[in-house]
């Protein structure tokens, strides 16, 4: 049949294959999902709302996400399955129409030393396969210009079968590498200050070393007592040459003390692998201050900080070395290769100017490729992650993001719904997770989740268009035209915080007063400057609380309840109660149960088939043994106490038989940040971002500084909440506290005391102070894009 005539026939019936146009989700059961049943239509732009805690991320992720991940792992053979994570089922009746689905979340990227933007987005191998070919002097392959390759030459005899013979041969190889030498690709050296690792006025055998976990009695007094190469009688400032340096810097030795075989090592070398080599935020609290007191980490001397070695920072395009265009902010490095004409690498170039348009396109043109990734923020890290996916030919797979406008301007918000955008038309599927009314706005289908957070939530509260939700009733179409007021009047400050000629990142010699007893909001462009003034100006010593969007360190045992200090004086209390020792009460202690120890749950490895997780029979998933349950507090035992949302248990503790002043004033705390449902026992692991974030701020609100730095701490709110977090800010500021927000969200700068705006743009093109002052006389001037985006939300009049 002709196209002609195949277009000319009435309505032709739908083809069977095109009618799978939805994803059917019936029956989500996990986390708090109640049964949950939607219909989520393709090729469209869904996005998912509801308050903090209401279940998206558990529908989103834990669900349609992690099943379409665990259906494409199973396509593997088994041999390749066990490589891969393993991800059990999700608790769920029906779910249809999956297509491929790619996750694009806030989750930091590794803050591995090595790891950079260039590395983490390939465009760094792509620049070294350029210069390797037009790179003047020719100096080898692309990993001549590689930091994580050393060069290596070597020599030896190789046996061989030849001929029915064995035969012998001398072979030489040699691997040219870029990495420095001197600090090993890190770009930074380390130096210690040998007074913090060891008081020279005593010897071993008195306990000089003052390293945390090297006393005298344990493995390490043995070994360095026993060691031979120093006496540990002496005083360390009376020692030789020889015996400081095998104290500090001796190679592994195999040693024999009291007829054991042992490893002696120098302090330093061992320090360095057992703490070091850790990212710093994982180490425990005293080990952490411990590496902040001994060790001070400065720009290596030999490669200047670029992590190259010499011979790679001696090639050449056009003047400019693989380090200078690494440093290179990304819009100008874009306009360099631009600026290269040469068609023996034409592909290689086009490529390469794709990949760094994508950034500018994105809103990344401040970054370097030198960038090191761990110093990325979570919005940062999420847009990083998207430059791979734009310009990709795949279609029909479902995108899925995790709040894309975190980090964002207002003025930038538009430029990532032009992107999300260009994604559906191109014939994909995109779930966003999102609170930003701008962001809502540009929805197909809308699906909001509630009515409240935790157990009160996993409903679908309303399924439609963004008009529907405006009109539904539901907390989020109620709160989408929310408009904060400009305050009729702002705080006087007590004082002010001096900072000057900050040069931090691209700052350009700021001078600034940041004032002091008020709310003061630090605003601007992503990648204006903001961060590097807060955290990278202010002067030490200036009684600073920072609480950043760094994720909390914790496994499934970690609980709000352990984090917060909260269980130790409920334990004490229990104990005190029963006469008896807190350690019972403690599920990682004595008091564990056996069977499960501690856990509530056994987990049973399957190898590469997801593993199983089965609520253990013997405490019936309370993780304390029986015997422990039989000890009360208030009518209550520990497990019970473990169940109680926050709210309750506030209730509970703050009067009558139960009442524990230490346990009350936390929790009061955890309340005041809106964390009032969480129950004291729920994993860590199962938090959502903005409840860490929430849960941090709680922890620190005790801290003694006089000055809170809070770094966008509407990440992760619902528009409701945001309103709650002023509450907040204002009780903090009214107890005598200062407290600087670094914040984009139009609510919180319209109630600022003082505004500080950076800019004008970002990269070399911002760093500067482009307003400070009232928002009013922001609003008034709209000198600058955040004057003009507030002007527009508080719906001042021209």
């Amino acid at each position: 049949m002709s196209i002609a005539t195949r277009t000319d026939m009435q309505s032709p019936a739908l083809h069977v294959a095109d009618s799978h146009d939805l994803i059917r989700v019936h029956g989500a059961r996990v986390n708090n999902l109640k049964d949950v049943r939607i219909e989520i239509p393709k090729r469209r732009l869904t996005v998912f709302t509801g308050v903090s805690g209401s279940g998206k991320s558990s529908l989103v992720f834990g669900t349609i996400a992690a099943e379409s991940q665990r259906l494409i792992n199973e396509t593997y053979s088994a041999f390749v399955q066990g490589f891969m994570p393993t991800m059990a089922r999700p608790d769920v009746d029906v779910l249809d129409g999956l297509t491929t689905a790619i996750i694009v979340d806030q989750q930091r990227m590794g803050a591995d030393p090595r790891s950079t933007v260039g590395t983490a987005t390939d465009a760094n191998a792509m620049l070294r396969i350029l210069f390797s070919r037009l790179g003047q002097p020719h100096i080898g392959s692309s990993q001549a210009f590689s930091f994580n390759v050393a060069s290596i030459s070597g020599a030896g005899a190789v046996t061989l079968e030849r001929a029915g013979r064995t035969v012998k041969e001398r072979r030489d190889f040699s691997i040219t590498g870029g990495m420095c030498l001197r600090c090993e690709g890190r770009g930074m050296v380390t130096d210690f200050d040998l007074s913090a690792l060891y008081d020279d006025t005593k010897s071993i055998n008195e306990g000089a070393l003052t390293i945390p976990g090297y006393s005298v009695d344990g493995w390490y007094g043995r070994i360095f007592s026993g060691a031979g190469f120093f006496d540990p009688d002496k005083p360390i400032r009376e020692y030789t040459k020889t015996e400081l340096h095998d104290l500090l810097y001796k190679e592994p030795t195999k040693i024999k003390v009291d007829n054991v075989n042992l490893t002696y090592e120098g302090l330093i070398p061992r320090i360095q692998k057992s703490f070091l080599s850790k990212d710093r935020e994982a180490l425990q609290p005293h080990i952490r201050a411990f590496v902040d007191r001994a060790v001070t980490f400065t720009t290596c001397p030999e490669c200047g900080g670029t992590r190259l070695s010499e011979a790679a920072r001696s090639s050449k395009i056009k003047g400019i070395s693989i380090a200078d265009a690494c440093a290179m902010q990304i819009s100008d490095l874009a306009a360099w290769v631009r600026g290269l004409d040469e068609p023996s690498v034409g592909p290689l170039l086009e490529a390469l100017g794709e990949t760094l348009d994508s950034f500018v396109e994105i809103g990344l043109g401040y970054l370097s490729l030198d960038r090191p990734s761990g110093t990325l923020s979570g919005g940062e890290a999420q847009r990083v992650k998207m430059i791979r996916h734009l310009g990709s030919s795949l279609t029909d797979v479902t995108y899925v993001f995790d709040e894309p406008t975190i980090g964002l301007h207002p003025h930038d918000i538009q430029r990532m719904n032009d992107l999300l955008l260009r994604l559906r038309d191109k014939g994909n599927t995109v779930l966003v997770v999102e609170h930003k009314p701008e962001a809502i706005a540009i929805a197909d289908h809308v699906v909001d989740l509630g009515p409240r957070a935790g157990t009160a939530g996993g409903t679908v509260c309303f399924e439609g268009t963004v008009e529907g939700l405006r009109s539904s009733g539901t907390i989020t179409g109620r709160h989408l035209d929310d408009r904060a007021a400009l305050k009729e009047t702002v705080r006087t400050p007590t004082g002010t915080l001096e900072i000057r000629g900050a040069t931090s990142h691209n700052l350009q010699d700021v001078d600034v007063d940041i004032p002091l007893g008020v709310l003061v909001v630090i605003t601007g462009v992503a990648g204006s400057g903001k961060s590097s003034l807060v955290h990278g100006s202010i002067p030490p010593g200036a009684g600073v609380v920072s609480i950043d969007q760094g994720a909390i360190r914790g496994s499934r045992r970690s609980n709000p309840a352990t984090y917060t200090g909260l269980l130790d004086p409920i334990r004490k209390a229990f104990a005190k109660a029963n006469g008896v020792k807190p350690a019972l009460f403690s599920a990682n202690s004595e008091g564990a149960c056996p069977t499960c120890n501690g856990a509530g749950v056994i987990y049973t490895d399957l190898a590469m088939m997801a593993g199983v997780a089965t609520t253990c029979e013997e405490c019936e998933g309370k993780r304390f043994e029986a015997s422990v349950l039989e000890y009360h507090l208030g009518g209550r035992d520990i497990s019970e106490v473990l169940a109680m949302p926050v709210i309750e248990a506030e209730e509970f503790f703050g009067a009558g038989e139960a009442r524990i002043p230490a346990a009350h004033k936390i929790l009061q705390r955890l309340a005041d940040v809106g964390l009032g449902y969480l129950s004291l026992g729920q994993p860590l692991t199962t938090l959502s971002g903005g409840e860490r974030q929430r849960l941090k701020l709680a922890t620190h609100m005790s801290e003694k500084g006089g000055v809170y730095v809070l770094d966008e701490p509407t990440t992760g709110l619902h528009l409701a909440d945001v309103e709650q977090l002023l509450g907040l800010l204002d009780r903090l500021v009214d107890s005598g506290k200062s407290v600087i927000v670094i914040e984009h969200h139009q609510a919180v700068m319209a109630h600022a005391d003082w505004i500080i705006d950076l800019g004008p743009g970002a990269g070399h093109d911002g760093g500067r102070i482009v307003f400070e002052g009232a928002p009013a006389d922001l609003v008034a001037a709209r000198s600058t894009l955040t004057g003009e985006h507030l002007a527009g939300y508080v719906g001042t009049s021209d």
